[in-house]
């Protein structure tokens, strides 16, 4: 695929955020003039991103304050998917979420009944405020086999001047530590983000693209799920590794901007 047949055939632009269109709060170039060309062709942005250490609000505000953010847009993050896995198959069930006070509070907001004491479920999210006491309570509950959901896989968050531990890090810890590893995971690339997704976009599958810079999350939810796969060299990703990957992007890009000249 070429970038000007994926501009023709594509009117959902999924887009990752970290390492694909800002590291830490600097835009990648000249990101702000690409999504308003985007936009103007008449293109519906999604920020898709399995960073689930703010919420929808937090990340709008993001997006503003470094100039991102425009009418239309959309925010769906991995902590989104994973309450509505919980009020679809756990419906009424209470949790411990391992997150910030932020999102807690949002997981509540959407229906979801937080429990400290005798939780029916465990859910690990992207606790920027992780505290050992936090940490040591969650292990006892996964030890005493509480179901163990996750909001997404990833190992590392792309940061400067290294890259942060992410939640696939605490699931390794976990297992470790309890000898559990998550019952579901909920963000890229896996089917229950798709599942949440499904009727907010109103397009074909077919009319979707996926832009990131994971080959193991963007562009195998992509593959997986009959979206475009997009991948940018601006975050995680090397030439090198995608050349050698099972996970096939349908066109690689320098980084999103190549696109503009386009536009």
């Amino acid at each position: 695929m070429t970038a000007s047949e994926l501009l023709e055939k594509t009117k959902v632009f999924l887009l990752d955020m970290d390492g694909t269109l800002y590291v830490d709060d600097a835009p990648i170039g000249r990101m702000k003039e690409t999504l308003a060309a985007l936009r103007r062709a008449g293109k519906k942005l999604v920020y898709c991103t399995n960073n689930s250490s703010k919420t929808p609000e937090e990340y709008v505000r993001k997006l503003e304050k470094i100039g991102l953010w425009g009418d239309g847009d959309m925010v769906y993050t991995s902590a989104i998917a994973a309450a509505e896995y919980l009020k679809r198959h756990h419906a009424g069930k209470s949790a411990y979420i391992l997150a910030t006070d932020e999102v807690r509070a949002d997981f509540a907001a959407r229906g979801i009944p937080l429990d400290e004491e005798n939780p029916d479920v465990c859910l690990l999210a992207y606790d920027t405020t992780l505290t050992f006491p936090k940490m040591k309570k969650f292990n006892e509950f996964l030890a005493a086999g509480k179901f163990y959901a996750a909001t997404h896989p990833d190992a590392v968050c792309p940061a400067l001047p290294v890259s942060a531990p992410d939640v696939g890090s605490f699931i390794e810890l976990f297992r470790v530590s309890s000898g559990r590893v998550p019952d579901v995971i909920c963000g890229k690339p896996y089917s229950v983000m798709v599942e949440a997704l499904g009727g907010l976009l109103g397009v074909g599958k077919e009319e979707i693209a996926m832009v990131g810079d994971r080959l193991h999350t963007d562009i195998r939810f992509a593959n997986l799920n009959g979206f475009c796969g997009v991948l940018v060299l601006s975050g995680e990703t090397t030439a090198e590794a995608a050349a050698s990957s099972a996970d096939r992007p349908d066109l690689i890009l320098q980084s999103l901007n190549d696109l503009a000249s386009l536009l």
